[in-house]
């Protein structure tokens, strides 16, 4: 049992590694930027059109590898309107609620600071075109999350 074990292990360290030659590679050769916290709060903020790519753990999520990939194409596909970047699979698990995420792996949209929407999940090329555009031509809006509603501090409660 712990032969299998410390199997997974080393397989779950080498798919990491292959994955973060991936994310270096995306980096070098296409816009695509890594970010951490604070590089976040600053790419949804600035202006422009903007997608931020939700990763999970690669031996855990295999399609994150495959929307990594296509990642270039994505770009190609809008030319030079979209901004494009990565966050790691600590930072997406803690930033999932704010950005209504329910499924890995997660392409956040943004524009100029505010939430546009998220395509969740792989999909084959032709509905990443058709949604992809649709998110390059949708409003900003609130992002989905919890329901649970923010009172005034003083303001009477409706329940009873």
């Amino acid at each position: 049992m712990s032969e299998t074990v410390e199997f997974a292990a080393v397989r779950a360290a080498e798919m990491k590694a292959g994955f973060n030659k991936l994310l270096e590679r995306l980096r070098a050769q296409s816009k695509i930027t890594l970010l951490d916290e604070e590089g976040l709060e600053s790419f949804v903020m600035a202006g422009g059109d903007g997608m931020v790519l939700f990763t999970q753990e690669p031996d855990q999520q295999p399609e994150t590898w495959d929307v990594a990939v296509i990642l270039p194409e994505v770009l190609k596909l809008t030319g030079d309107r979209l901004r494009a970047a990565i966050i790691s699979p600590e930072l997406a698990r803690k930033e999932k609620a704010r950005f209504g995420i329910t499924r890995w792996p997660s392409l956040v949209f943004v524009r100029d600071g505010d939430y546009v929407g998220v395509i969740d999940g792989m999909r084959n090329w032709e509905e990443y075109t058709r949604e992809i555009a649709a998110m390059m031509n949708k409003p900003t809006g609130r992002a989905p999350s919890v329901g649970i509603p923010v009172m005034a501090a003083g303001e009477p409660s409706a329940c009873n």
